[in-house]
């Protein structure tokens, strides 16, 4: 009995705690890949990966994604007062960037900065698990995503050679993604880009990069820009179209196809009931989403910028979170505006009450009695 006790803590042991990466197989044929495709010196990358971890928890943890919780839970972690309060300070510390990064690149600055919050508290949380020990394991260690992981890797160690960062020492996500924006190593040297001028471009450690490289991203997989304020005068001019809309459903829509996307016209043809009245969107495509929150189902139309969050993380959730979090701070961000607006004319008001009297014979006569 005590031997085989002492081998199931020896097998617990070995399943949970992190191992040489060498043992797994497939590396020896990746590294000849690399050497003959991208020139890399094979004593070099047989000396990384000696060095490399397989890491079990890394497999736990991409096995049970966030997204896994109910709703309203999920929601909570990400949509909350600390993320609102943070995400006004960095809005506030980087807002020269974001309205660049909005002129550019069409998107607002309100969700290319809900994106760094979801993504890791506006660059406070970046990960912890070594990329090259994450990405390694998961290419040849989590056969249902082998393939992406394998291209990953490969892009990680170009990434590397081209960044010249410290294979040993980078650290990020349990899924190999890397700093404030969380890129993968691929969208990292296909949209990332030098937003603050210094001929660099650098994820890990300069904000600026990385909210221009955050809006880069989601413009490249299509998103529609337009202008906040439609002109009058402007003719033409499509203001920024909706990301999503709350709307009402009535219980035969429900029961009929609510996946396949459908114009908004479509849609109200069908019974749905928009809770907002917006123009000039009748002929956009949208689809029917729900959410399970406590008094039952909350529906929404979601639109093509909605689908483009989705491109970041493919999951409605994430997307809806990060819309949600958006509003919430511009929601904060003009409520703080107006209430430094009224602040500001409140003591001008004061300041020329306090004048007139001054000014005034009778109370400087009273003031003299």
């Amino acid at each position: 009995m005590k031997i085989n006790h002492a081998i199931l803590l020896l097998l617990l042991c070995s399943a949970s705690h992190p191992a040489h990466a060498t043992t797994l197989p497939g590396i020896p044929e990746f590294i000849d890949e690399m050497v003959v495709k991208h020139n890399f010196k094979r004593a070099e990358l047989e000396k990384t990966f000696d060095q490399a971890q397989h890491l079990p928890s890394v497999i736990e943890a991409i096995s049970r994604p966030a997204t896994l919780k109910p709703w309203l839970e999920y929601r909570a972690a990400f949509v909350n007062p600390q993320r609102i309060s943070m995400g006004l300070k960095f809005w506030d510390k980087y807002r020269q960037a974001f309205q660049n990064a909005e002129r550019k690149y069409g998107v607002p600055q309100e969700i290319i900065l809900a994106v760094i919050g979801v993504e890791t508290i506006y660059g406070q949380d970046k990960g912890n698990f070594r990329t090259l020990d994450a990405l390694t394991t998961l290419a040849f260690d989590y056969p249902r995503r082998a393939d992406f992981f394998r291209s990953e890797l490969e892009n990680y160690l170009l990434l590397a050679r081209e960044q010249q960062f410290n294979l040993l020492t980078v650290r990020g996500s349990y899924a190999g993604a890397l700093g404030i924006p969380q890129f993968m190593p691929s969208s990292y040297r296909i949209f990332a880009v030098d937003f603050n001028g210094n001929h660099r471009i650098d994820l890990l450690h300069e904000e600026r990069d990385a909210i221009g490289s955050v809006a880069s991203y989601l413009k490249s997989y299509g998103w529609a820009a337009g202008v906040r304020e439609k002109s009058a005068h402007a003719k033409g001019v499509k203001s920024i179209p909706p990301i999503a809309v709350r709307v009402r459903v009535s219980e035969a829509v429900c029961a009929g196809d609510i996946v396949t996307p459908r114009s908004v016209a479509v849609w109200a043809m069908a019974g749905i009931v928009l809770d907002e009245k917006i123009t000039d969107i009748s002929n956009e495509p949208a689809r029917l989403i729900d959410f399970t929150v406590a008094e039952g189902k909350e529906f929404w139309l979601a639109f093509n910028n909605f689908d483009v969050i989705t491109r970041y993380n493919n999951s409605d959730f994430y997307a809806m979170t990060v819309f949600q979090l958006a509003e919430a701070v511009k929601a904060a961000r003009k409520a703080s505006a107006t209430k430094k607006s009224s602040a500001v004319i409140k003591s001008g008001d004061a300041k020329k009450h306090s004048a007139e009297n001054i000014s005034s014979p009778e109370v400087n006569s009273s003031r003299a009695k």
